[in-house]
């Protein structure tokens, strides 16, 4: 089947996400489980020529991608992606004890975020913000209900050599491939 022009997006089947050093090098993909949802919205500059009492040209340019996303449960381990701090595991089955923990000094590092959905129109279609950083993380306990991880934050210009410049994009594939 040829890739379709009108692509079909359907759903969330997946979120991962991976440090990225201070070069800007992906680390290894840490799985966010149980993807609820992963939601952008480009923010823009603006500028206009102005001249004979009215506008004569104007130029957009994208500046960075504000994003939120939600998933079911809870991964520490992704969660460290995000928003940083560590985990540490202590005592032996059945009495293990893990914990994650963040300082009043740590601060949220920058990450790469994908997300997956498969398409109607054959195929599946990802959605990738390159150098995300979150600005608050948040969950909720309540009675009857599961936890449900929630974070928000900006995505701006790699400066990575092969990604330079690039704020978020999106790749439809004809054959469903896990993000990879």
């Amino acid at each position: 089947m040829a890739l379709s022009i009108n692509r079909l997006p359907y759903g969330l089947r997946d979120i991962k996400v991976a440090t990225l050093d201070a070069a800007g090098v992906k680390g290894t993909l840490v799985d966010l489980p149980n993807a609820q949802t992963l939601e952008f919205q480009e923010a823009t500059e603006t500028q206009e020529l102005r001249g004979d009492d009215q506008i004569v040209a104007q130029r957009t340019t994208v500046s960075a991608v504000e994003w939120t996303l939600e998933a079911g449960g809870i991964s520490f381990e992704a969660m460290v992606v995000v928003a940083g701090g560590s985990v540490a595991s202590t005592g032996v089955t059945p009495a293990v004890k893990k914990t994650w923990s963040r300082l009043g000094t740590d601060a949220y590092p920058d990450f790469y975020l994908e997300g997956q959905a498969m398409s109607e129109s054959g195929g599946d279609h990802h959605t990738i913000i390159h150098r995300a950083k979150a600005n608050q993380i948040s969950g909720t306990h309540a009675d009857q209900e599961f936890w449900v991880t929630s974070a928000e934050g900006t995505g701006i210009a790699t400066l990575t050599v092969a990604d330079v410049g690039k704020v978020w994009s999106m790749v439809a594939n004809e054959t469903a491939a896990a993000i990879a």
